[in-house]
């Protein structure tokens, strides 16, 4: 495993995060794909066992059971100080409100079973509330304690640059990271928010870095339960299925020619790009085997320029 500074925060995360959406109560309705307590320990077992240390969860993810059943599995495998937990904040009464996020955080670290939290991300931009009384409210928890460090989630690159403005001019905590969506198949943030983050220094940790599998297998399709019922992933990508599955075609080709899965390319071509730590969902062991197999890998520039050729401009998807 390698690791990396997350920003300018002087936190060490390693450059796989493990993405816990997968894991948590289906009965909670979010997803019926999800795993239960011991698959999801198990998971996360596999993960500290590979070197991860960079847990990622939400309030919102299976109705904050997520948080529940990853606070277990840390508890019953590793020390705390050993592993960085992050959750999220805006799928709420009152989204990132001051009176939101004071509330929404004390129920997070109750979840997780824990007195701080290491990482605390903004899971959207407010429009309901100033940005000033979010960045209070957030710099206040660093000032209790209660959080190390701040993130974002997907937005505008004015919209993420104007909340760090409004940390510096106040001498309130900037973000550190920024968790957008970013893959081979969707790469609008290249344009300004990722231009934005490198200049502030701020630690890339995208979400769905396999555009939901779509880069990580031969079909476009899977049988999966989880291919078949997840809409959002559906919404995501496959109106542009036509011309992005050319894009996945190069990547197989990649995997072929370095004798490696098509995981392992599509996670070195995150780390071509500057990525600090991709957030990796997974429901069986073998996916992280697979994303691991990206260390193994250094893809030349000519590479990432083969991947990269055949990319059409996308709606935005995830700022909105």
């Amino acid at each position: 495993m390698q690791y990396v500074k997350l920003g300018n925060s002087g936190i060490e995360v390693s450059r796989l995060c493990l993405g816990c959406m997968s894991f948590g109560d289906p009965a909670s309705k979010m997803h019926v794909w999800t795993l239960d307590p011991d698959e999801s320990e198990a998971i996360i077992k596999h993960a500290l066992d590979l070197g991860i240390n960079f847990f990622d969860t939400a309030n919102c993810y299976s109705a904050g059971t997520s948080e529940e059943y990853l606070g277990r599995a840390i508890r019953r495998n590793v020390a705390r100080d050993r592993v960085v937990l992050a959750s999220k904040v805006y799928f709420n009464e009152g989204h990132l409100s001051a009176d939101a996020i004071s509330r929404e955080i004390d129920g997070t670290l109750k979840r997780l079973g824990t007195d701080y939290l290491d990482l605390y991300i903004i899971h959207r931009f407010d429009y309901g509330t100033p940005v000033d009384e979010t960045m209070c409210a957030l710099d206040k928890l660093v000032r209790e304690g209660k959080v190390r460090a701040l993130g974002a989630s997907a937005m505008y690159g004015y919209q993420f640059y104007n909340m760090q403005i409004a940390a510096r001019d106040n001498g309130l905590t900037p973000f550190v990271s920024m968790q957008n969506h970013y893959n081979p198949l969707y790469r609008e943030d290249e344009r300004e928010l990722i231009p934005i983050c490198k200049q502030m220094n701020v630690a890339l940790t995208p979400y769905s870095p396999l555009a939901s599998g779509r880069v990580a297998r031969a079909d476009w399709e899977s049988d999966t339960l989880r291919s078949k019922t997840d809409k959002v992933a559906q919404s995501k990508y496959d109106s542009t299925e036509e011309s992005d599955k050319k894009i996945a075609a190069r990547i197989r080709e990649l995997a072929q020619k370095y004798g490696t899965s098509m995981t392992g390319i599509a996670f070195a071509w995150h780390f071509a790009k500057g990525v600090a730590s991709p957030i990796v969902g997974a429901t069986k062991a073998k996916y992280l085997d697979e994303a691991a197999g990206a260390f193994d890998i250094s893809l030349t520039e000519e590479d990432v320029a083969y991947i990269d050729e055949l990319y059409m401009p996308h709606k935005i998807v995830g700022a909105l």
